[in-house]
C-alpha cells in the first residue's frame, strides 16, 4: 500500500506557491506510505543544455569539488547549488555525455533525473521529515508528483522509493504491482534502457521512455501500457509539458482527481485533496478503468484509451 499525489497548476499565477500547495498533499498520504517519500517539482527551465539532480549517501559531499571537475570537464557549468545531500546542476552540454562522464568519473553519486525543468528528491523517513529535508514548502513550478511509500515486499531504501525517472524529464510514480517487469526489464534494456534498480515502477516508467522515443506522444505511449504491462497499478506521469493518470482495467488501487480552471489534482485518497483552495468547487471524480487522463501546456485534454 503507497500513496500517490500530483499537482498541476494551469494558472501561472499560483507557480509561486506549488510548494506550498503540494506539501499537505504528500504529508496527507503518510498512512498509506510511511516508510520513505519522494517528489518531482518541474520548474525553474534550462534551455541550453541539461539540467540534473545528484544525490549521494555522504550526508558531506563535496559538491563544489564536483562542479569544479564538470566545468573543467565541458567548460560550460551555467550554475549549480546544493540541496541537503541533493546538487542541482545546469550544463550547457549534451545529456549523453555528461551523464558517461559522472559513470566513470563520480561512480558514488546517483543520478536522480536529467532533463530541462525536472528535479527529483526523495529519501527514506516519514513524509513530514523528507518534506522538509529538501524544503519542499518554498519551492516553486508549473506541476509536481509524489509518493508515500510503505515497503511490503522490499527493504526500506532509497532505491525502492518513487519517483523514477528514466529519459528527459519523464518521471513516473505507481500504487500497485506489476506481474510482468523482469520479462519487460530484459527486452527494454536490449533497446538500450537502462535501470539503476530492481523495482517494478522503474520498469513502468522505462517502457514509457522507450515508448515516447519511437515517437509516441504521452497519451499514446499510455494506451500501449494498458496492453503491454501486466498487474494492477494507478500511475501518475510527469514530463516537462504534461502530466497524467491512468489506471489499468480492473482499478482496485483508489484515485480521485480534482479539476478546478486553476489546477489539476490526483490524489489516492481525497483527504490529500481536501485543503485545496477551490476545492468545493472542484470538480471531483473517480479516474475510470483503463482510461488515459492527459493534461499539457496547450490546454486540458482527456483522452479514452
Amino acid at each position: 500500500m503507497c500513496g500517490i499525489v500530483g499537482l498541476y497548476l494551469k494558472n501561472p499565477v499560483l507557480e509561486s506557491r506549488l510548494g506550498e500547495l503540494f506539501e499537505p498533499m504528500l504529508i496527507a498520504m503518510t498512512d498509506r506510505g510511511p516508510d520513505s517519500a519522494g517528489f518531482a517539482v518541474y520548474g525553474d527551465e534550462y534551455d541550453a543544455g541539461v539540467k540534473l539532480t545528484l544525490q549521494s549517501d555522504d550526508a558531506h559531499y563535496d559538491w563544489q569539488t564536483l562542479a569544479d571537475k564538470l566545468n573543467d570537464a565541458f567548460g560550460s557549468l551555467d550554475s549549480w547549488f546544493q540541496n541537503a545531500n541533493v546538487a542541482v546542476l545546469k550544463l550547457a552540454s549534451e545529456e549523453n555525455k555528461v551523464l558517461s562522464w559522472l559513470v566513470e568519473n563520480a561512480p558514488d553519486v546517483r543520478v536522480m533525473s536529467a532533463g530541462q525543468s525536472i528535479e527529483i528528491l526523495k529519501g527514506v523517513g516519514l513524509p513530514t521529515e523528507v518534506a522538509e529535508r529538501y524544503k519542499l514548502k518554498n519551492m516553486r513550478g508549473s506541476h509536481a508528483i509524489g509518493h508515500t511509500r510503505m515497503a511490503t515486499e522490499s527493504a526500506v531504501t532509497l532505491q525502492g522509493s518513487h519517483p523514477f525517472s528514466t529519459g528527459m524529464d519523464l518521471c513516473l510514480v505507481h500504487n500497485g504491482s506489476l506481474s510482468n517487469h523482469n520479462r519487460l526489464r530484459d527486452k527494454l534494456k536490449r533497446q538500450g534502457i537502462s535501470f539503476q534498480t530492481d523495482n517494478d515502477s522503474e520498469v513502468a516508467a522505462g517502457y514509457l521512455t522507450w515508448r515516447m522515443a519511437k515517437g509516441e506522444s504521452l497519451n499514446q505511449a499510455l494506451k500501449s501500457a494498458l496492453k503491454d504491462l501486466d498487474g494492477f497499478f494507478t500511475f501518475t506521469i510527469g514530463t516537462r509539458d504534461g502530466f497524467a493518470v491512468v489506471r489499468d482495467p480492473i482499478s482496485c488501487k483508489p484515485a480521485v482527481i480534482a479539476e478546478t480552471d486553476d489546477y489539476v489534482a490526483m490524489a489516492s485518497e481525497y483527504r490529500a485533496l481536501a485543503d485545496l483552495p477551490g476545492i468545493k468547487e472542484a470538480k471531483v471524480w473517480e479516474p475510470e478503468p483503463a482510461k488515459v487522463y492527459v493534461w499539457e501546456r496547450d490546454g486540458a485534454k482527456v483522452e479514452a484509451a
